[in-house]
């Protein structure tokens, strides 16, 4: 019997007040595509095809719990099937019906913030995300920078575009929410649970689960097709490498990949949980991870990206994973025969390969809670500050009991095939005094301990000296050194 060939599905979503339903979409077709070539919405950019630049950027929208949540995305790397259901902005959906512009667009003017105008409309809809999002609490430069931070000017016209966003609340409220726009996305959601308890088609192109055990037996009954969460990885596949893909399996509308679970020793987060959500978790435990998390990437990838896709991922410069190696994270698996956990960094074989069966999913990412008196920090080495892969990335967690080490964890990024776990270094560490003299030591194995490559971020030798500095960075700050020594150190590792 000849298997019926995989048919794409419709997608619908609401866009200027209106039902959008698309036909015959392929399954690797990007949203940028779509609005550009299909539906002959040009003002949304295409610029660099990675979700880097920001030029692309659009508004999705979605109810949860009865609340209308809104983010800032890359349409370049995302696909146009994960958007059914959903609510879509780009900047032609902007304007009153009477022409009178939103807040983001009136502040622009106002303050002179177009250069040649190419990013402008993804600056516009990054600001009018941020514009909803912020509701009554004040835009302040720190928010604004976040909110920008994936959104590249060509021209450096950063202050003036900066000095818009914290001036678009002094100007006429024009909300994306409104009660209709809620009705609308409730009647669609419904059609859309409707037709995927269906059998309209034996064999979607597009398969997006809402339940793990639906999403498990089709893991089963499809090893081969792509599996994508975020797609911030494997969109670039598509843009950059041309890969095409006859089925997808979408993991990020299966409702127990998307929750957060708090237990007594530890937090589980669900494989779907996007990296800002999943970020703010881990923060809320450990404050002081805050400032890595807001370096991670840019706000619209961090919008998309999940935490499940970038460990799964296995890329050694992912930089989630030393640091959830440090923290002594476990990783579960699931298929339709069971789960199994194991220790994160177990979970990789070789340069992006991983010991995950043709029928598993990566489900759950375990993080421990943090102990009283530990010693946790995590440090990433870029070019840019923002926006940016690491060239080298550390993680440490040491508990010091009477001026001696009795534990020690530090996991590491850029430097081997695989992130790893610095198990030489540790043993350097564990049993001795916390003094100058053992990180010292310490310093030279973990120097040791790899062999980095050198590339276009940073050659090996770098990346050796660079570990050893970070060490001994985070012997100063357990210190207590001053900024300035701090400071210093930071000049030291970018020389």
């Amino acid at each position: 019997m000849t298997q019926s060939k995989a048919l794409p599905q419709p997608i619908r979503f609401i866009k200027g007040g209106v039902l959008h339903t698309l036909h015959d979409v392929p399954p690797d077709r990007t949203l940028l595509e779509v609005l550009r070539e299909d539906l002959h919405q040009t003002g949304t950019k295409e610029g660099c095809g990675e979700g880097d630049c920001g030029a692309c950027t659009v508004v999705v929208g979605y109810l949860q719990g009865g609340k209308l949540q809104t983010h800032a995305v890359n349409s370049c790397i995302k696909l146009a099937h994960s958007l059914d259901g959903m609510a879509l902005w780009t900047v032609e959906d902007l304007a009153a019906p009477g022409g009178r512009m939103h807040p983001a667009q009136e502040a622009l003017v106002q303050c002179h913030g177009s250069q040649c105008g190419f990013c402008t409309p993804g600056f516009v809809m990054s600001m009018a995300a941020l514009c909803e999002q912020a509701g009554q609490k004040p835009i302040t430069r720190e928010s604004a920078q976040q909110a920008l931070s994936g959104n590249l000017c060509r021209c450096t016209g950063y202050r003036p575009i900066l000095d818009a966003a914290c001036q678009m609340q002094a100007l006429p409220p024009m909300p994306l929410d409104s009660p209709a726009l809620r009705q609308q996305l409730k009647a669609l959601a419904k059609s859309v649970a409707a037709d995927a308890a269906s059998t309209r088609s034996a064999h979607p192109a597009y398969l997006a689960p809402t339940t793990l055990p639906n999403l498990l037996a089709l893991r089963q009954a499809h090893p081969d097709a792509q599996l994508v969460a975020g797609c911030t990885d494997v969109g670039l596949w598509v843009t950059k490498q041309h890969r095409q893909f006859a089925r997808v399996l979408d993991t990020t509308r299966v409702e127990e990949l998307r929750q957060v679970d708090r237990y007594p020793h530890h937090i589980a987060i669900g494989a779907a949980v996007s990296l800002q959500d999943a970020f703010a978790a881990l923060v809320k435990d450990r404050p002081q991870l805050q400032s890595f998390a807001d370096r991670f990437a840019g706000l619209p990838v961090r919008n998309a990206g999940t935490l499940g896709g970038n460990v799964a991922n296995g890329s050694p410069i992912g930089d989630s994973m030393p640091l959830l190696i440090a923290l002594g994270s476990h990783i579960v698996l699931a298929s339709t025969r069971g789960y199994r956990e194991m220790p994160l960094e177990s979970l990789y074989t070789g340069y992006r390969q991983t010991c995950m069966a043709a029928d598993e999913v990566l489900a759950y990412i375990k993080v421990p809670r943090p102990q009283r008196g530990a010693l946790a920090r995590v440090y990433k080495i870029s070019k840019r500050t923002e926006d940016d892969i690491s060239a080298v990335c550390l993680a440490l967690q040491l508990q010091i009991h009477k001026g001696q080490v009795t534990h020690a964890s530090v996991g590491a990024g850029g430097v081997a095939a695989t992130p790893a776990r610095a198990r030489a270094t540790e043993a350097a560490l564990r049993g001795q005094p916390w003094t100058e003299a053992t990180v010292r030591a310490a310093m030279d194995t973990l120097r040791a301990e790899f062999s980095p490559i050198s590339d276009m971020r940073a050659s090996g030798d770098y990346r050796r000296q660079v570990l050893g500095n970070l060490l001994w960075r985070f012997w100063l700050e357990s210190q207590g050194q001053f900024a300035t020594d701090i400071h210093r150190l930071d000049l030291e590792l970018q020389a």
